[in-house]
């Protein structure tokens, strides 16, 4: 039985053996439930003592129990994106709705939605074509991250990442750095073109010798590896690099070693995104953490206050991104 928290339609399905969208059927007295099913589905409900979220039940109310979350095709197996669509997961959970993840096949040639409520855009690009006819549909639509292609969202989440990089760059300067690089993310995104503001602001106001390197979007490992190795030879007095996109910095790492330098010493390292195996990398990566599962949770929950009313059109709320230190960017030592 459970003892923790109110009961949830997850927590009714798992009892009475079926699945959530069956139990929410069966509830409802809709779907092509049988007799037998309804039945047994209400009484472990009564059983467990679960009631409906009132959100729920008025987002429900004249809608389609579903909202749809598109993220980049060429990122969707990255672990910042997989960790963003569970915290997406988690609070439509919350109120018994469904995530469905959007294609093109998904939107009607007038560009109106099917099957779901409204959509998350994770990092949503200026430059792919989906995003553009979402953002063009009658559903409501939250980004994480400002959209740049001029149409503005219904609502949307921010992080700080501005203030991240800045307290980061701060950090390598202290330690030693004088020419860092940043293999940054492509500016077809907010988050991309913020870095890229940011990172030069720094160089600007601090006197640094910065060098900004931008990546394509979605670059695969063995391309930021043969840049990494190419920039160290071609410019020896690169002392900090500092990794965009999701998944660089690990594949930058061998390629430092490569390059006969040893990060953590000669040569100081950083993620803009923290990732699990940062932390157990050799040497262990400072990063920032962004926060992604929150960060999905917080689109989703602006989303379902759009849809209720109980948040205006044009809501933005914030998010604060985490400076991780770790071993990477302790001290800079260079040759005698």
């Amino acid at each position: 039985m459970r003892t923790g928290g109110a009961v949830t339609l997850i927590d009714v399905a798992k009892a009475a053996g079926v699945s959530k969208t069956t139990a929410s059927d069966a509830l409802r007295g809709s779907g092509r439930v049988s007799e037998s099913t309804r039945s047994h589905v209400v009484r472990t409900a009564q059983r467990l003592g679960y009631a409906p979220n009132p959100s729920a039940r008025s987002l429900r109310g004249a809608g389609t129990g579903a909202v749809g979350l598109h993220v980049p095709d060429i990122l969707a197996r990255s672990e910042y994106y997989m960790s963003f669509l569970l915290g997406v997961v988690d609070e439509a959970a919350a109120v018994d709705h469904d995530v469905t993840l959007i294609t093109a096949r998904h939107l009607s040639p007038r560009g109106t939605l099917r099957r779901v409520d409204g959509v998350v855009l994770a990092d949503p690009l200026s430059t792919d074509p989906v995003v553009a006819e979402l953002m063009r549909a009658d559903a409501p639509v939250v980004t994480c991250e400002r959209f740049t292609g001029g149409t503005a969202p219904a609502g949307a989440v921010l992080g700080d990442h501005r203030e991240a990089l800045w307290r980061l760059l701060d950090r390598l300067r202290s330690a030693g750095a004088r020419r860092p690089v940043l293999m940054a993310p492509n500016a077809a995104t907010d988050w991309g073109a913020t870095l890229q503001r940011a990172f030069r602001d720094h160089c600007r106001e601090t006197g640094t010798g910065g060098v900004l390197h931008e990546l394509p979007f979605g670059v695969p490992p063995a391309e930021v590896r043969a840049r990494v190795k190419e920039l160290l030879a071609a410019d020896p007095a690169v002392d900090a690099l500092l990794c965009g996109p999701d998944g660089s910095a690990q594949a930058a790492l061998p390629a430092v070693y490569e390059a006969g330098r040893t990060p953590g010493a000669d040569l100081l390292l950083a993620a803009c995104v923290d990732a699990a195996g940062l932390a157990q990398s050799a040497p262990p990566v400072t990063a920032v953490d962004l926060h992604p599962r929150e960060a999905g949770a917080a689109c989703a929950r602006l989303l379902f206050d759009l849809l209720s009313g109980t948040a205006p059109p044009g809501t933005v709320r914030r998010m604060e991104c985490t400076l991780v230190e770790r071993a990477s960017t302790r001290e800079l030592r260079r040759p005698a």
